[in-house]
């Protein structure tokens, strides 16, 4: 009996087909795999076609990707700045006055001034953009140091301080005047403030009259405008 059961066993394996395994390239030997670790647990090897090279696939995949951002400070790049103020009064004095501002820099302003008496005449910012008053309600200079009244180019001044502008045989008054104290930006802005043309000429500070120190002694208020930003 286990004869014939030996036979019927070597008959049925000579009769199923051959199994044949072809690897899709030659394996070759891992550098960095341990010699000494069990090859139950190691990770799989796919060999590639490209040169022969081995990937190693880890066993437990991570794909979580971290995005690392380079801490940078943010920068605010700087512009041109404009601002504008348009100049009236309850006299026939009116004029327009620009201001231009590149980065950083000092301030440049243009003025320009029609129906004056020919002459100096004192040209100053006020602290307020309130003029529903007139001007009278656009207040003293603008002076955020607290200093004594003075010409533009004194150390000691305040920085509405511009000093005068002189108005031709026609009454007409032109003058550019580039100054550091009247930015357009930053807590000492000159918008929302007032330029005031005067009625007198502003002694700067040097005149030895009661008010010099204060108001130059310009005399009164013939037009003033608001200083608002404009486009570029």
């Amino acid at each position: 009996m286990q004869a014939a059961i030996a036979a019927m066993a070597a008959h049925t394996l000579l009769l199923a087909p051959p199994s044949y395994s072809y690897p899709l390239l030659p394996a070759f030997p891992n550098p960095n795999a341990n010699p000494n670790a069990n090859p139950s647990h190691s990770s799989p090897v796919l060999n590639s076609s490209f040169h022969g090279v081995s990937l190693k696939l880890p066993s437990r995949l991570n794909l979580s990707l971290a995005a690392v951002a380079s801490k940078k400070p943010l920068t605010i790049v700087a512009a041109t700045k404009k601002a504008v103020a348009v100049l009236k009064g309850t006299s026939k004095v009116e004029g327009v006055v620009t201001l231009t501002q590149e980065n950083e820099g000092p301030t440049t302003v243009n003025v320009r001034v029609t129906g004056l008496t020919p002459g100096p005449h004192g040209f100053h910012l006020h602290e307020y953009g309130d003029t529903t008053n007139g001007c009278i309600s656009t207040g003293a200079h603008f002076n955020p140091n607290n200093k004594t009244h003075g010409a533009p180019e004194d150390e000691i001044r305040h920085a509405g301080d511009l000093g005068n502008i002189v108005a031709n045989a026609e009454g007409v008054a032109e003058a550019t005047i580039v100054d550091n104290q009247i930015p357009l930006s930053g807590p000492n802005t000159v918008v929302g403030r007032a330029f005031v043309v005067h009625e007198l000429e502003d002694d700067l500070g040097k005149g030895g009259h009661e008010l010099s120190l204060t108001t130059g002694n310009a005399g009164g208020r013939l037009a003033c405008g608001v200083v608002g930003l404009t486009p570029v």
